[in-house]
């Protein structure tokens, strides 16, 4: 299919599969019709109007696997909304009175481009439904094949997103060292800040990889080395109703009894009291381009740390936030196993010429599929209801 000509970009935070993804698509098309030529737009939508890209060399093309290894994405990243057009005014995507919509199409074509690849989580891919909507109805010829990568795990209908096992695991890396830091005073309180919007499938899922890592380990209690100090005691996601008194009072007990208390939040744990709290007094609450609350602005580990502290009377608070560590790193085995096969899949599907999202479809038991663009939206819940994660809740003493 010499006529093709095939573009690439990524949009949205990071997640553990950006660069891989970029490099099996490079690979796949290179096998199947290496005649085609690859482009990559430069920081997601923002290079799409820009007109900044680069053409994928036959030297990188050959190499193209060693990006399995990277995280973060070789070809940048955006938070553009292509129909907020204030927006890309303000930030000089655009000039006035131009439909971003409208520039990105112009520019797709004047670019020969007919199948367009975004990599990003729901946002990134209903702004590719829109761009490919438009097209469509005003006589562009092209083909928007999408790939879901989030950490937060939140797009429906798709049951596993790109990149979040991966941050789950890291994230429990990263809380293996900080768990260290109760050594360091007494009745010390340990906030792990996991991300996570609206979802906090992530914050539990870190949870469940580290203390499936404290399993693995010995301990000398007779030194205060006790598998119960480096334990979860508490894990506070936002689809969990929080009884602040009936946590502080069990807390309280447990800072007493082991001297220390280490608690798992989720970022969207509690945001609507805080941003509430926040235009109460009169505080501006920052919004990105899509609408959402900018949580590295307002804080939640913060908030929830000044209240927890006062209350077990904590001599040393610490907040640790593991949200870049784990969503910039590569990826696992278990994510580039399935990163491959979405990636193979999505490339089979332009090359048939169907658009839609490459995912697994909770719907169809969870089958790889290509899902129209229709059915992609965020904001889904992550189910507390799981065998797995109730489990947990009554081995940590919180859920009685």
């Amino acid at each position: 299919m010499a006529q093709d000509k095939v573009a690439i970009l990524t949009a949205g935070g990071l997640a553990p599969c950006l660069s891989a993804s970029i490099g099996r698509l490079i690979k796949k098309y290179s096998k199947l019709v290496p005649e085609v030529e690859i482009i990559g737009y430069l920081n997601g939508f923002k290079g799409l109007l820009e007109g900044n890209s680069i053409t994928i060399p036959s030297n990188v093309r050959k190499s193209a696997e060693l990006l399995y290894k990277f995280g973060g994405s070789v070809l940048g990243s955006s938070r553009v909304k292509l129909t907020n057009v204030e927006d890309c005014i303000k930030k000089g995507y655009v000039k006035k009175g131009e439909n971003p919509l409208q520039v990105a199409a112009d520019q797709l074509a004047k670019d020969g481009i007919t199948i367009l690849h975004t990599i990003g989580g729901d946002d990134t891919n209903t702004a590719a439904a829109d761009l490919a909507s438009f097209m469509a109805l005003n006589g562009y010829n092209l083909i928007v094949v999408g790939i879901p990568k989030t950490v937060d795990n939140d797009v429906f209908p798709i049951t596993q997103t790109l990149g979040a096992w991966t941050a789950a695991e890291q994230g429990a890396i990263f809380f293996e060292n900080i768990a260290n830091e109760n050594t360091t005073s007494s009745r010390q309180l340990l906030v792990h800040e996991v991300m996570g919007r609206n979802c906090g499938w992530l914050t539990a899922a870190t949870a469940f990889e580290y203390r499936k890592k404290l399993d693995k380990k010995a301990f000398l209690p007779d030194i205060r080395l006790s598998k119960e100090r480096w334990d979860i005691d508490a894990i506070f996601i936002p689809e969990m109703a929080l009884d602040m008194q009936k946590e502080m009072d069990r807390l309280a007990k447990l800072m007493d009894e082991k001297d220390c208390v280490n608690i798992f939040l989720s970022e969207g744990a509690g945001v609507q009291t805080i941003v509430a709290e926040m235009e109460s007094n009169g505080e501006e609450v920052k919004r990105d381009a899509f609408g959402h609350v900018r949580l590295d602005e307002i804080n939640p580990g913060q908030w929830f740390s000044k209240r927890f502290s006062k209350l077990l009377r904590a001599n040393k608070t610490l907040v640790q936030k593991s949200g870049y560590f784990a969503r910039s790193a590569a990826p696992n085995d278990k994510d580039l196993e399935l990163i491959m096969a979405t990636a193979d899949m999505a490339v089979q599907a332009a090359l048939n010429g169907e658009s839609g999202v490459i995912g697994m479809d909770e719907d169809e038991n969870d089958k790889l599929s290509v899902i129209n663009f229709s059915r992609i939206k965020g904001g889904k819940s992550f189910d507390i209801k799981q065998p797995w994660f109730k489990q947990m809740l009554n081995e940590i003493g919180q859920l009685r």
